[in-house]
């Protein structure tokens, strides 16, 4: 039987043609998009579309987008064999991993991709990551299993587990990178997967989607000469529930006694504080005194998870509504392979189908 493939069109470059006066790209409909794509009818799928009402540039994207993105997929989730959704590039990164939590026992392929240039530039990447994002949709192993079963990204030579992807270039067709964890497959004469690291769950519990995000968090990124001022400011943000705290090296802080009162005063108050590192590479490792500090005073270590993925983590426990101990808990956890640790026995018991208490 063919596959059937369903497109998800949110707006972003892919799509997006210029404005004849202003010289500005502005999102377009999708039918524009696919006339630009004639071999997309090669492939002999069955490709259905849903797009937003109004397309938009992925700078526009929030929390509400990442639901209706969700809902979609959901919906559709038994008549379609996998999913392609078309995504500005800029935050495209929060949008897979939102989508990775949000999807909790995700078995079929949730492709994200889009492109650098609009894809009726005369010289574009949009039409071939369109054609490969549809064909690793589709893709099955020899059980007839779908080769993915996760929330990936697409974009030119590789494909990315989504919840460990970051753009790390503007320019650059080959846009994304995930420094902590391989690449899902590579992309040349062939699509080469990597069976090692891609997803292969043991069980197959039913699809239990979950929308509810907090969006009552915030970040700070620490540089040379903080202010008690300006900390002890950020740290009061009214209504903030979880801060992700951008540290240096391998997780390393200040060491003045005012920056430690200003980091414990607030985890007394209730406040989730994960720290992640500025570096592309590696991890938080707190091996030093500054990092070595903040893990007594309650900071979590984020290990090597991205930025964009302790966000939109953070945001997706706090929506929950677990206590600080439970969103600590599961913050030490890797709910879905966005974080290097080892499950413990409460990620999945053998008598419960979900991950959460």
């Amino acid at each position: 039987m063919k596959p059937h493939i369903l497109i998800i069109y949110t707006g972003g470059t892919i799509g997006m043609i210029e404005d004849t006066e202003s010289k500005v790209l502005k999102p377009f409909d999708f039918t524009h998009l696919m006339e630009n794509v004639p071999k997309v009818k090669m492939l002999d799928y069955v490709i259905d579309n849903i797009q937003f009402a109004e397309p938009i540039d992925s700078s526009d994207m929030d929390i509400p987008h990442w639901q209706a993105i969700a809902r979609h997929i959901v919906d559709n989730y038994e008549n379609y064999d996998g999913f392609v959704v078309l995504h500005g590039t800029d935050t495209m990164a929060y949008t897979a991993s939102a989508l990775s939590f949000m999807l909790e026992n995700l078995r079929k392929p949730v492709i994200i991709t889009g492109s650098q240039l609009p894809i009726g530039e005369v010289r574009t990447d949009g039409e071939e990551n369109l054609i490969t994002a549809l064909q690793i949709a589709a893709a099955t192993d020899h059980a007839g299993r779908p080769v993915v079963q996760e929330v990936a990204i697409l974009f030119e030579n590789y494909l990315w587990r989504g919840n460990r992807s970051t753009k790390l270039s503007a320019d650059n067709f080959n846009a994304f990178k995930s420094n902590n964890y391989p690449a899902l497959a590579k992309i040349g004469l062939d699509i080469y997967y990597d069976f090692d690291a891609l997803a292969r769950p043991k069980s197959e519990p039913p699809l239990n989607p979950r929308y509810d995000m907090d969006p009552n968090v915030a970040s700070i990124d620490l540089f040379p000469g903080p202010t008690e001022t300006a900390l002890r400011h950020q740290l009061s943000i009214p209504g903030v529930k979880g801060i992700v705290l951008r540290t240096y090296g391998a997780g390393n802080a200040p060491t003045a006694k005012w920056f430690h009162d200003a980091i414990r005063e607030a985890i007394e108050r209730g406040v989730i504080i994960l720290n992640v590192t500025q570096c592309s590479n590696g991890a938080v490792l707190q091996r030093y005194e500054g990092g070595e500090k903040l893990s007594s005073l309650g900071v979590i270590s984020g290990r090597d998870i991205t930025y964009e993925a302790a966000i939109t983590k953070l945001m997706f426990l706090l929506g929950m509504g677990l206590s600080p101990h439970a969103i600590r808990k599961y913050l030490n956890t890797a709910l879905c392979g966005e974080v290097t640790v080892t499950p413990p026995s409460l990620r999945r018991s053998p008598h419960s189908r979900h991950y959460y208490e």
